[in-house]
């Protein structure tokens, strides 16, 4: 497959580089420091699952460089998700698949709007890794995962192929029939463990045994999922708990990448996150007290407060 990786951060950058060191055909866009160290030296991934070097990568900073594309993974923070349609015309051609990797749930519909939805499949990912350095994506624990498929959940040849390559790298993938459902239910948990990890400046662990920070935990995942269902989403009556459990399982000192991006003084995912809660929840006529407050309490680091030299998507 010609694969276009638009956003060479942990998400792009890790699943990315397994496709590429499988044997797929990879085109990476990436940026400043970042893309002149794939450049120059390919793509690192440290991972305890095995560490991988990609080289020489396939890697520019403009689309217009790169051959129309099978498949476009889009794995841009979400404020960049805009910008990142409005330079991609040159590679999605008619038989092209485009699907966003990103956190929260606005990107299918920002991607239908822009190339229609036929060429939209739906996905999410589940991993910890971040830009380690320029050229490292560095990869926090075991999950690695991709879920994807068609909005309507039929099994289509270009799903099933993209399913065969991901199986073909060794990443953990799950092909779906209600991707909207998969969507929304990472989008619960994701709020609440950006929200209260980023809240909080701790890992998951605290959070999680505290009983109040529980409390609260819960209630801004019981939000989000009120929420979904307002907006006719197949979510179950126990989706909150579901993920609240989910939690549970997770390494103690796991923490959301809003809080690394906190951390680094990057801008934050917070308006499309908590504050799409709040959003989402006032046009369906859903209070969400608990994500208004996190987007209260954060919203004076929300936007950037100084550049990253080694940033990507």
């Amino acid at each position: 497959m010609k694969i276009l990786v638009f956003g060479t951060g942990g998400v792009g950058g890790y699943f990315g580089g397994r496709l590429a060191s499988s044997g797929e055909n990879v085109t990476f866009i990436a940026r400043g420091r970042h893309l002149a160290a794939l450049q120059a030296d390919g793509l690192r991934i440290e991972s305890t699952l095995g560490n991988i070097h990609v080289s020489p990568v396939d890697a520019t900073e403009d689309p217009k460089n790169a051959a129309t594309a099978d498949l476009v993974m889009i794995g841009v923070k979400l404020w960049d998700t805009e910008t990142a349609v409005q330079t991609l015309a040159r590679v999605v051609g008619p038989e092209t698949t485009v699907v966003s990797f990103q956190n929260g749930v606005d990107a299918v519909d920002i991607l239908a709007r822009a190339f229609g939805k036929a060429h939209v499949i739906g996905g999410i990912a589940h991993i910890a890794a971040v830009i380690d350095r320029p050229g490292v994506i560095r990869h926090n624990g075991t999950m690695q995962r991709l879920t994807f498929g068609e909005l309507d959940g039929r099994r289509t040849p270009r799903v099933e192929k993209f399913f065969a390559a991901c199986k073909n790298a060794g990443i953990d993938t799950v092909l779906s029939d209600d991707i909207q459902r998969v969507i929304w239910e990472k989008f619960v948990f994701l709020v609440g463990l950006s929200g209260m990890t980023t809240l909080t400046r701790l890992p998951i662990g605290p959070v999680r045994e505290d009983p109040e920070t529980r409390a609260l935990l819960l209630k801004v995942m019981r939000e989000a999922a009120a929420v979904g269902r307002a907006r006719r989403v197949n979510l179950a009556p126990d989706a909150a708990e579901k993920q609240l459990e989910f939690t549970d399982g997770l390494p103690a000192t796991m923490i959301a990448s809003m809080l690394v991006d906190l951390q680094r003084g990057r801008q934050l995912e917070l308006p499309w996150l908590s504050g799409a809660v709040a959003r989402l929840g006032e046009q369906s006529g859903i209070a969400t007290p608990a994500n208004r407050f996190i987007c209260t309490a954060l919203k004076l680091h929300s936007a950037r407060r100084q550049p990253v030299a080694n940033e990507s998507g």
